[in-house]
């Protein structure tokens, strides 16, 4: 999508400066025109000579290009730009911007940007989370500046954190959302990661035979579409299904309760959110048969074990920044089964839906919920299940906003 996009691209002065390059490349094989403004401490960082050869264009950083009274025009970079990108972006240059300090180019032509502005920060992790810088970023949020913060958004052994820069790939990533039509302005799943379980398992009685149930998978999937929408870096781990996901989004597929249970595991502790939305087997054989168990004249009995508990060992290990959503399909005394699986699971909210809402559970395209937390009940009417994502998404910013 950002085929014939005019990208103003502003260089402030930063190790990462040379990250610029890897942007520009991507841009201009998407399609992308791209104009180069670079703050006078940028130029120590990276050359000109070398930005104007990826972009074929002169690169701006001073008010008059020549001695003979020419200038360049940050009015008319504002008008020209379909938006701008400001990488990396220091906290210094994040300082003027937001305090409307106009002492260079860049800053300049940010002010007068008539376009959707980009932001990814680069400094090192203290000065990132000092109280002022906090206020600067709070500031140009509120401004609409878009703040791309690096996938993980927690330290990593101490050393790295979100004043890291993102990764080039996931900041262009991050324009093609945009223009793709298909983010949401200042959501607070912006760079957060969320894991999403869908579809359902099966578990193996013999090598041809399983045990199984009807989920399609096509809730979890609108949850997992709706959360890249908004700018989350989203984990689907799915079973067994036809469904495709958008390439945003990063998919592991299993089969059994087992291999689920694993993945669901192994992803959580790096993510900020998760949505159990997958129809886990509750029960699984005991024993697995080598070959195809042949017909008799006697009855088969199987003898099920229980599989592991998701919900429960997440909600076990859950940090107290984390946000765990869980999925209630009943049959009956609803509500009451909902609410004791909410707490003895320490969910922050359940989606309760009932098999007794014809055409809105299993393979279906509709929903019918009601979503319930420890202080609330709220309930919806019946939608198709990528309206009934919006809700259940919305319902998870709350908290997300209040962090």
């Amino acid at each position: 999508m950002l085929n014939g996009k005019k990208i103003v691209l502003g260089i402030t002065g930063s190790i990462a400066a040379y990250k610029a390059c890897l942007i520009i490349r991507q841009l201009i094989k998407q399609g992308a025109e791209v104009q180069v403004v670079i703050t006078p401490a940028g130029k120590e960082f990276i050359t000109p000579v070398t930005l104007s050869a990826l972009t074929r264009k002169p690169v701006i950083s001073e008010f008059f290009a020549q001695r003979d009274g020419s200038w360049n025009s940050h009015v008319e970079l504002g008008m020209w730009a379909d938006a701008m990108l400001i990488v990396p972006a220091t906290a210094n240059t994040m300082g003027k911007m937001a305090n409307g300090i106009a002492d260079n180019m860049l800053i300049t032509t940010y002010l007068s940007m008539k376009a959707p502005v980009f932001v990814a920060p680069a400094m090192d992790l203290d000065m990132y989370a000092h109280p002022a810088m906090q206020a600067n970023i709070e500031k140009l949020r509120n401004a609409g500046d878009i703040i791309i913060e690096p996938k993980s958004g927690a330290l990593a052994s101490g050393l790295e954190g979100k004043g890291r820069m993102e990764e080039p790939e996931e900041i262009v990533k991050c324009l093609d959302l945009y223009f793709d039509g298909k983010y949401y302005a200042n959501s607070p799943l912006w760079g957060k990661t969320v894991l999403i379980t869908a579809g359902p398992t099966y578990e193996k009685i013999d090598p041809v035979r399983f045990i199984g149930n009807y989920s399609s998978g096509k809730m979890g999937f609108a949850l997992a579409e709706e959360c890249a929408r908004r700018g989350a870096k989203v984990k689907l781990v799915t079973g067994p299904v036809s469904l495709k996901a958008s390439e945003r989004i990063e998919r592991i597929d299993v089969e059994s309760s087992e291999e689920m249970f694993d993945a669901a595991v192994a992803a959580f502790d790096d993510v900020d959110a998760a949505i159990l939305c997958a129809a886990v087997a509750d029960f699984k054989p005991a024993d697995v048969a080598d070959c195809k168990i042949k017909r008799g004249e006697k009855e088969l009995t199987l003898q099920l074990k229980p599989t592991h508990d998701i919900a429960a060992e997440l909600g076990r290990r859950k940090k107290r920044d984390q946000i765990l959503v869980g999925f209630a399909l009943e049959t009956n005394n609803e509500e009451e089964n909902a609410i004791d699986k909410l707490k003895r699971k320490k969910l922050d909210f359940i989606v309760m839906n009932s098999t007794r809402n014809k055409g809105t559970t299993f393979g279906c395209n509709d929903n019918m919920i009601t979503i319930i937390s420890g202080t609330a009940k709220k309930n919806f009417p019946k939608k198709p299940k990528t309206e009934v994502a919006r809700d259940i998404i919305e319902e998870l910013e709350i908290p997300l906003r209040e962090q």
